[in-house]
């Protein structure tokens, strides 16, 4: 009588598999208040979402080494000088890795930046780009809290949706 003979998994597999299994625990985590997640500027200092209520908040995640973040930046530039006085506010979050933190005061300089450059917890990572880590990815958050618009990438297209829900979310009563 033949034994069959027993497949065993692989060690290189099982870790795999494990991986795979804890990025789709995160990909689904939804904290309970996201207005408590938060970033680390470059002074040291944590701020988080529900430090700016009463203000128009838009978050740019983007590494420096990234092209369509690279072309999305002038316009974020332009859009925090023509609607600061309105109440809005832009944050740069760079998750670009540690390699690329040494390159964002180059990278600010570059773009005449005059707004905060962050570097995100990874809770708020998990949060807004573990369903997808496409970067530029820019979220609008209305002065409640409450995020009323996320784009992915960068073109005409986005740049103008952008604008015209800054508009309305600005022209929104405080």
């Amino acid at each position: 009588m033949a034994m069959k003979k027993r497949r065993r998994i692989r060690p290189g597999l099982l870790v795999l598999i494990c991986v795979c299994c804890l990025v789709f625990v995160k990909c689904k985590y939804k904290p309970t208040n996201p207005a408590a997640l938060g970033w680390t500027d470059d002074k040291n200092q944590h701020e988080k979402l529900s430090d700016y209520k009463g203000k128009v908040v838009l978050l740019s995640f983007y590494a420096t080494w990234c092209d369509p973040c690279r072309a999305e930046v002038p316009h974020l530039v332009q859009l925090q000088r023509q609607y600061e006085q309105q109440g809005l506010k832009v944050i740069g979050l760079n998750v670009g890795g540690d390699d690329d933190r040494a390159k964002v005061p180059g990278y600010a300089k570059e773009f005449g930046i005059e707004f905060p450059l962050a570097y995100p917890d990874d809770e708020l990572v998990v949060t807004y780009l573990g369903d997808n880590a496409n970067i530029p990815q820019t979220l609008i958050f209305d002065r409640q809290g409450k995020m009323v618009k996320r784009t992915f990438g960068y073109s005409a297209q986005s740049a103008d949706e952008l604008d015209r829900v800054l508009q309305a979310t600005l022209a929104q009563a405080q």
